[in-house]
């Protein structure tokens, strides 16, 4: 099984990678972590440095992979679960794990909600963690 683990550096997209890590140990699947970025940063560069920690920690031997797309700053969490649903359609994941932000319906008709866009595209299994 091929498991697609969206991050964003938010402390709820991490706890989807710690819950990633054991999925995969307990049903035996290959992870593959993903930041979109509009462009390689410090910032980009901090967080897979900590989705390295924690992949490694968890004994999981994969590099995250940063995805860049210059369209990100209108409607960025849209945006990336359309992403997100591209990467899935082009390498066959069987499974995303991803974790999402508690907002408000206002934040969601304003922003989106990459969590919201895969799960309602229903073209793959999904396991949110808050």
């Amino acid at each position: 099984m091929d498991v697609l683990v969206p991050i964003d550096g938010s402390e709820c997209s991490f706890r989807a990678l710690d819950f990633a890590v054991q999925f995969a140990g307990q049903f035996d699947a290959a992870l593959h972590v993903v930041h979109f970025s509009d462009e390689a940063t410090d910032a980009t560069d901090e967080i897979l440095t900590r989705a390295r920690e924690v992949l490694e920690e968890g004994g999981v031997k994969t590099d995250p992979e940063l995805a860049t797309d210059k369209q990100l700053e209108f409607r960025p969490s849209e945006r990336v679960g359309e992403n997100v649903l591209k990467m899935v359609e082009k390498n066959g994941y069987d499974h995303v794990i991803m974790g999402h932000h508690e907002s408000g319906t206002i934040d969601r008709a304003i922003l989106g909600s990459a969590a919201e866009t895969i799960v309602r595209a229903e073209k793959v299994p999904v396991t949110i963690v808050p």
